[in-house]
């Protein structure tokens, strides 16, 4: 699941619409469809914010799932 994903389906679960989210971040409703559309990415202070908000560790969000070979 995408960074994006996580954060539309979470946002959904806490009950929030992309208009609310953007204004607890100040940050633009088309930032926020941006992001859950994979077209942009949060900064690092606005994940703090999202992870805090969408009760989920930023970990969980930037996790894609890829497991890294070995070095």
């Amino acid at each position: 699941m995408s960074l994006g994903e996580k954060i539309r389906e979470h946002r959904k679960q806490v009950g929030l619409s992309q208009e609310q989210l953007s204004e607890k971040l100040e940050v633009s409703r088309s930032a926020v469809a941006k992001w859950e559309t994979d077209n942009g990415i949060p900064d690092v202070d606005n994940l703090k914010v999202i992870s805090k908000l969408l009760n989920v560790s930023i970990d969980y969000l930037l996790d894609d799932g890829e497991v890294m070979g070995e070095f």
